[in-house]
């Protein structure tokens, strides 16, 4: 089958989906109202709460999402065939991410700008609110310490990436003070960057001279550098500090010094991937070499499919980046579809190319089966798959192989990085929050929070020996990931139920995909938990994910038991927002 039937089967969907059912679910069911005083206005600080157009929030919010799960989930899952991946890619994000990413932005906005872990206090209960920030926290803290190791990685394996990727921090804050300052338009500016940044790919691709190669600076990988530390794991340890500190100062700078600038930058990074890419493909018209489906025998890909492809389908990350920053920058509350339901409609087709991508990179069936041999070496290899596969499409407009590369890795690393360090902004706002509901004062202190945030970050990355060496800890946890991000989009679904509920609205469209994430992820998690990292099934017992595991089970057991308590009882009291 020839992949681009893929590509246009997938648009046809997305736009449907965009033009009549979000328009439906704004009108109907949100109800947006164009008068409605936004917390952007109502608390305008300069810092968090910032009145932004919707197309430069719409970069923000896109670009702090889509990260690098949107890539790596569906080059994952091609392990069960492209079929599978594909259909949930389409379905999952018109009928579920859309109304999910729309729903808490839409929720956040009607309750102050506030996170859903503070909605969840007001809508089911405070004890339900603390199982859920642990919960939130447990999955920031791991976003951290991957994406700080994945790109890390990335640095070294793609060391002519490096300068295209840091020259855009100087242009991003000289955009953000022409803009906020004097009033400057930010698009050109912006073209502008992004002109420099792909034109230092390209010298940094041809000039080995400005590549920032670490390794090769510390003498080569088996080099003992200092401290035991080889060349390789001396590398992850500066790129990951660096990293650290950078996320440091980026999460508590007021957004418009770099936050929105850079991610109105990427935004336009992803749109000329995505440009490319699909260019190339249609230039190209390969053949899908991938089988539709692949008969495995170690991981079904029921339910585990559903956890894998989080991104790009739907996200519980998602859910805490519209409530956590996005919420406080809306200018009009109906900007909210385009900036949430077609933030997920971007990511849905990120996912779509980076599925096309592998699906074409293999000469044949038999390639693909030895590279996806188990799902050990997909999910190891799955990054590689895609830059190889994109590139590979590049090609077809021309572009040089190792240009096409290096401007993929730099389009990967920017999303990753701006994830990351929303990601410790995000853990910021849950520290203070945990600080403010114990009466702890130096938690609520931003720079205190921020640097609880940093150090455990750190600490998870660089103490325990992780399974791909030093500097990834992190991947202890990574397990975890999954099934924690899947149970944090069904706990948004049910508040965004309960609230609809309150409001005396329809709750069908966002109770049905509801219903099914918490099926699929309550049940992939107990297949993992018990028969996975007991010791009670084929494979050795892992005693840390399976308490830590099972702690969250139980935890999201409750908070949904709690949830459904208070979903059905007969509420006497007024909505919560009577302007509603």
């Amino acid at each position: 089958m020839n992949s681009v039937w893929l590509a246009i089967i997938g648009f046809i969907v997305f736009a449907l989906g965009y033009r009549y059912y979000s328009k439906f679910i704004a009108e109907k069911i949100y109800r947006l109202d164009p008068d409605y005083v936004t917390p952007a206005h109502k608390y305008d600080d300069g810092v968090d709460f910032v009145p932004t157009k919707k197309v430069v929030l719409w970069g923000h919010h896109f670009s702090s999402v889509a990260g690098a799960s949107p890539i790596l989930g569906p080059a994952i899952a091609l392990y069960w065939g492209w079929g599978p991946a594909f259909l949930w890619v389409i379905l999952g994000t018109v009928f579920a991410a859309g109304v999910h990413d729309f729903g808490t932005l839409v929720l956040s906005v009607r309750n102050k700008g506030q996170s859903i872990g503070t909605l969840t206090d007001r809508l089911i209960g405070k004890r339900a609110k603390m199982l859920f920030l642990f919960i939130i926290l447990i999955l920031v803290l791991m976003v951290n310490a991957v994406f700080a190791w994945v790109i890390s990685n990335l640095f070294i394996q793609f060391p002519a990436a490096v300068i295209p990727i840091f020259i855009e921090i100087p242009i991003a804050i000289w955009i953000g003070y022409a803009v906020y300052k004097r009033k400057a338009k930010m698009l050109v500016p912006s073209l502008i960057a992004l002109a420099v940044m792909y034109g230092s790919a390209v010298l940094t691709s041809k000039l080995p001279f400005l590549q920032i190669d670490l390794v090769r600076y510390f003498g080569g990988a088996d080099n003992t550098v200092l401290f035991g530390l080889d060349g390789v794991s001396m590398s992850f340890f500066v790129w990951i500090v660096i990293l650290l500190v950078y996320c440091y100062f980026a999460s508590t700078l007021p957004v418009w010094k770099l936050l929105q600038p850079r991610d109105y930058i990427n935004s336009h990074q992803l749109v000329v991937g995505l440009i490319m890419l699909y260019a190339g493909l249609l230039v190209l018209r390969p053949e899908l070499t991938a089988p539709m489906t692949n008969e495995v025998s170690d991981v079904s890909w029921f339910p585990l499919l559903f956890i894998t492809i989080a991104c790009g389908a739907i996200s519980g990350f998602h859910g805490l980046v519209a409530s956590g920053t996005t919420s406080k920058q809306l200018d009009k509350e109906t900007d909210a579809r385009f900036v949430g339901y077609l933030g997920s409609v971007g990511e849905g087709i990120l996912a779509l190319i980076s599925i096309i991508a592998v699906a074409t990179l293999f000469a044949n069936a038999g390639d693909f089966r030895a590279a996806y041999s188990d799902f050990g070496a997909a999910s190891l290899g799955g990054m590689s798959n895609f830059i190889n596969g994109a590139a590979q499409l590049a090609t077809g407009i021309a572009i040089p192989a190792d240009i096409a590369r290096t401007i993929v890795t730099v389009i990967v690393v920017s999303f990753a990085a701006t994830s990351l360090d929303t990601s410790l902004r995000l853990m910021r706002y849950i520290i203070s929050e945990i600080g403010s509901e114990y009466n702890f004062k130096p938690l609520t202190n931003m720079h205190v929070a921020t640097s609880v945030a940093v150090v455990s970050s750190a600490a998870l990355v660089l103490i325990p020996k992780g399974p791909n060496g030093f500097g990834s800890g992190g991947y202890l946890l990574w397990p975890l990931f999954g099934t924690s991000n899947q149970l944090l989009a069904g706990v948004s679904l049910l508040l965004i139920s309960v609230w609809l509920k309150k409001q005396g609205r329809n709750f069908f469209y966002t109770f049905v995909p509801m219903i099914f994430i918490f099926s699929m992820t309550l049940y992939a998690m107990f297949v993992q938990v018990v028969f996975q990292w007991s010791g009670l099934g084929e494979t050795d017992a892992n005693m840390l994910l399976f308490i830590l595991g099972g702690i969250i089970f139980v935890f999201a057991f409750w908070i949904i038991l709690e949830a459904f308590r208070v979903f059905f009882k007969t509420d006497k009291t007024p909505p919560i927002d009577t302007s509603m």
